[in-house]
This record gives structure tokens, C-alpha cells and sequence, in this order.
């Protein structure tokens, strides 16, 4: 048992870092190629090697939809088409602060998911959650802003960017959240169809937008400078993260595996300084009050959890000597 949750704790520790360091390492590379194509060549090469080891592992049968092609097709859309595609492009349209902006709007996805369920399913959250979630969007807007709200709202051109981001950090909540549609199937299997639709459907929104001339086909010697990053993203965002994090999710407990998601800014800020970025106090702070807010409500939850544990236990001892 321990040693599962160690790997479990692992997993997605690999996976909060690997996230965590991609922004900075697409920075770099976009110095080169646009985000679309860089996309695109990255989670072409993932769906190939995930499709290679779910026919190896599951065979031939792993590959039906069991009616299920709508669903992988949406979710697969949100994640590899939405969330791929929107969150570097708006990235490279922020520049430099767009590094920590992606960054810290995808540590903010646990928030994002309770407000999603509120609104879907009207879920409720405790009064203490929403206050988390108040303060983590704080922390998000000290970096967007970087403390100036009225200079950035004078700024249009950084708005839409910023909108672009956040529009792909939903996408991939609901791509996490539709993966409770898909009971009995592996994270593997949810993971490679999902993928596998969901980069044919980018693939074709890259061919359009090259065609508008907005974009070009990079050129054998661009792809050649961009190789190590590439390398890079296809290993370890892209094929450990996916597939580590749904794993580890599934050892932990969501609610366990939320707590990983704090690494995922902590890491861009390491990243970034070595690589020799501008960061700023707002950077740190926005950083300390998403922290500060995953980590009280996830240790609230868990308070409940234990509370409603031992009401039910008390109940059952009641109904015994009765």
C-alpha cells in the first residue's frame, strides 16, 4: 500500500513539474516556430506512441468506442485542440509574461472545476472553498496585472491573450471532468482515443489557419533548432504527464493529487529564473496565494471528509443497539 502511494505521489509530482517547466522551454522555442505547428509536431508524435502501447497492453478491442465517439471527440477537442492550441497561442501573444500568466491560470484549474459544478450541477461549495477560490483568482490577477489594474485593462492587446489562456485552462478542466464518463476504461485507453481525436481535430484547425497564410510551414532546418524542445514536450508533458497524472489521480484520490498541482507554478518560477526572466513580486505573491488557496481548502476538505466519516460511523453504532 505505501509503496503505491508513493508511486502514486510521484506520478503526479513528475507530472506538476513537467507542466510546470513546459512554459518556459515553448518560450524559447517560439523564438522559432509558432505555437500552432509546435503543437501540432509535439502531440502528433505523443497519439503514435500512445496508440502503440494501447494496442501492445489492450489490443485491437481498446480502439472501439462502445458509442462513446461524440464524447472522446468533445473531450478530446477541449484538451488537445482548445487547451494546446489557445493556451500557446496566447502565451506567445503575452511574450515573456506570458510564461507565468499560462502557468499560474493552470494551477488555478482545481478552482475552476468547483465553480464549473456549481454552475452545471448545482453543487454548492462550502462558504470556506469559495473563499479559497476568491483568493486564488486574487492570485492570478497579481500576475496578470502585475499590480496594475487599471494599466492592464488600458492594454486591450493583452487582454484577449489573457482571455485565449484562460479558455483553454477550461478546456482541459472539462476534459479532466469527462473522463468520469468513461467508467471501466483504462487511463490509457481514455487517454490515447481522447488524444487521438482531439490532435486530428487541431490538425485540421492548423491546415485552415495555414491556409489563411496566418501561418507557414516551418522549414526542416526551423524543426531541426526546435528539436530539443520538442523532445522535451513530447516526453514529458505530453506522454509522463498524461498518463502519469491520470494514474496517480487514481492511486491518490483526487483530492490528493489536487495537491500536486501547487509544483506546477513553483516550477516555472525555477525554470524561468535559471533561463534568466524577468520575475516580479506580483509573480511571487500571485504564486504564494494560489498555494496558500489550494492547500487550506484541500486540508478543509479533508476535515470534512473525516467528519462525515465519523457521523456515519456513529449513526451505524446507534442503529446496532437499537
Amino acid at each position: 500500500m505505501k509503496n503505491n502511494v508513493f508511486i502514486g505521489g510521484l506520478l503526479c509530482l513528475i507530472a506538476s513539474a513537467s507542466w510546470g517547466a513546459m512554459f518556459p522551454v515553448a518560450r524559447s522555442a517560439f523564438q522559432h516556430i509558432d505555437p500552432f505547428y509546435f503543437t501540432i509536431f509535439r502531440y502528433t508524435a505523443v497519439t503514435l506512441i500512445l496508440v502503440a502501447l494501447l494496442f501492445l497492453k489492450e489490443g485491437k478491442r481498446a480502439f472501439r468506442s462502445e458509442g462513446k465517439v461524440f464524447p472522446l471527440w468533445f473531450f478530446g477537442t477541449m484538451a488537445f485542440t482548445v487547451y494546446n492550441l489557445l493556451i500557446f497561442y496566447g502565451q506567445d501573444l503575452l511574450g515573456e509574461p506570458g510564461v507565468m500568466i499560462a502557468s499560474i491560470n493552470e494551477a488555478l484549474m482545481p478552482m475552476i472545476s468547483v465553480i464549473i459544478l456549481w454552475v452545471i450541477y448545482r453543487n454548492r461549495p462550502y462558504t470556506f472553498t469559495l473563499i479559497c477560490v476568491a483568493l486564488g483568482f486574487i492570485g492570478v490577477s497579481l500576475v496578470i496585472t502585475q499590480g496594475d489594474i487599471g494599466g492592464f485593462l488600458a492594454r486591450t492587446g493583452d487582454f484577449i491573450p489573457t482571455l485565449l489562456i484562460f479558455i483553454a485552462v477550461l478546456g482541459w478542466v472539462l476534459y479532466t471532468m469527462g473522463g468520469e464518463r468513461f467508467i471501466g476504461w483504462s487511463a490509457l485507453r481514455y487517454s490515447t482515443l481522447s488524444c487521438l481525436l482531439g490532435t486530428i481535430t487541431a490538425g485540421i484547425v492548423v491546415a485552415i489557419v495555414t491556409l489563411t497564410g496566418y501561418i507557414s510551414l516551418p522549414t526542416m532546418e526551423t524543426i531541426k533548432i526546435v528539436s530539443p524542445h520538442l523532445i522535451f514536450m513530447i516526453i514529458f508533458p505530453g506522454l509522463i504527464a498524461l498518463l502519469g497524472w491520470n494514474i496517480g489521480v487514481m492511486i491518490l484520490s483526487p483530492l490528493n493529487g489536487l495537491l500536486f498541482i501547487n509544483f506546477v507554478p513553483v516550477t516555472t518560477l525555477i525554470v524561468s529564473y535559471f533561463q534568466g526572466a524577468t520575475i516580479s513580486i506580483y509573480d511571487y505573491m500571485g504564486t504564494l496565494f494560489i498555494i496558500i488557496a489550494l492547500l487550506s481548502n484541500n486540508i478543509f476538505l479533508r476535515s470534512q471528509q473525516k467528519r462525515h466519516k465519523e457521523n456515519i460511523g456513529y449513526q451505524g453504532k446507534l442503529q446496532e443497539n437499537v
